[in-house]
């Protein structure tokens, strides 16, 4: 106990001094049993201002460590998971049969007729976080040289798991989950022989310039058009991006000019995963709700395995690589 309350100092000691240099924070961190390290891009705002705690990301956790022949019964709106139970049954019941089982849950739980209830099988067999941690590093460095906050890359690698590539249902494709129209905006080859969206530093390269170029600058015009105070280290803003890279602008800024925010910060966040408008959906809602989740258990498998902790800055990794 004494060496992980010592890790845990070490690790605050460390992000104030490179949280006063820099607008986000790179860490190197040394594993148990292991010679390489890797980078790791901590948010604190996830402990402090207790996201860690809302329902959505926990229901999360626990479908990432779910059998994917077993399933969540749970309310749609606020995630309150209700029950447990077989997928494989579930799916070989009637339509009929499964609008029973939904009456007696509800019954049973005192809620009303209408509530919406989700069944959600679980994820494990996609969410690998060991198999996509030796990829955050490679990440986090090109999207430094990018100029762009490597919390993203980190992000949006662990939701993604890139280490079972394939393409998604609406043609996305690579780590990064890039459209073909949006690679080739920023200079990845796709046609019929070549898909440089599987390139794992050409798709970070072109997500990276996605969020500089797009995500970003579109985010700040929708909150600036609603009147809507932000600063781009709140993690609050950063979710809110994540939701731009993956619903598109024209959705959330649709969605938030229909919502008309009074003030931005944690509560328009979870407004967000409970409104849908236009092409704003579930899946959509879920984007953050996913990015959170995977954070707090990159943090926690970090902190059970690793041995050490360190800072990691530009100049450092120049240093370091000039040593080399």
């Amino acid at each position: 106990m004494k060496g992980k309350n010592y890790i845990l100092l070490l690790f605050m000691s460390v992000w104030l001094q490179t949280k006063a240099q820099y607008n986000y924070n790179v860490v190197e961190v040394a594993h148990l049993g292991d010679t390489i390290t890797s980078y790791f891009v901590p948010d604190e705002q996830i402990a402090t201002e207790r996201w860690d705690v809302l329902a959505q990301p926990n229901f999360w956790k626990k479908v990432m460590a779910l059998s994917p022949d077993s399933c969540i019964i749970n309310v749609a709106e606020t995630r309150q998971i209700l029950e447990y139970a077989s997928f494989i049954n579930w799916k070989s019941q009637t339509e009929e049969e499964k609008d029973s089982v939904r009456d007696v849950i509800r019954w049973m739980n005192g809620l009303d007729s209408n509530t919406s209830l989700y069944v959600t099988s679980g994820k494990n067999h996609f969410y690998d976080f060991e198999r996509v941690i030796p990829s955050l590093s490679k990440g986090i460095e090109i999207f430094e040289q990018q100029g762009v906050n490597p919390w993203y890359a980190q992000t949006i690698l662990l939701i993604e798991s890139p280490g079972k590539v394939q393409y998604s249902n609406v043609g996305a494709y690579g780590p990064f989950q890039l459209m073909k129209s949006v690679a080739r905006t920023y200079g990845l080859t796709v046609n019929k022989r070549v898909d440089e969206r599987k390139d794992f530093e050409k798709s970070a390269i072109g997500a990276s310039k996605l969020l500089k170029y797009s995500c970003i600058p579109n985010a700040k015009k929708i909150l600036d058009r609603n009147n809507v105070d932000y600063n781009e280290d709140d993690l609050w803003f950063k979710l809110f991006v994540l939701h731009i890279y993956h619903a598109g602008a024209g959705n959330v800024g649709g969605l938030i000019d229909n919502m008309k925010p009074d003030y931005g910060g944690m509560w328009l966040i979870t407004d967000i995963w409970q409104t849908e408008f236009g092409g704003f959906k579930n899946a959509s809602q879920n984007y953050s709700q996913v990015a959170l989740a995977s954070n707090i258990i990159l943090e926690e498998i970090i902190y059970r395995k690793c041995e050490y902790i360190l800072p990691c800055t530009p100049e450092i990794s120049q240093i370091s690589n000039s040593n080399e």
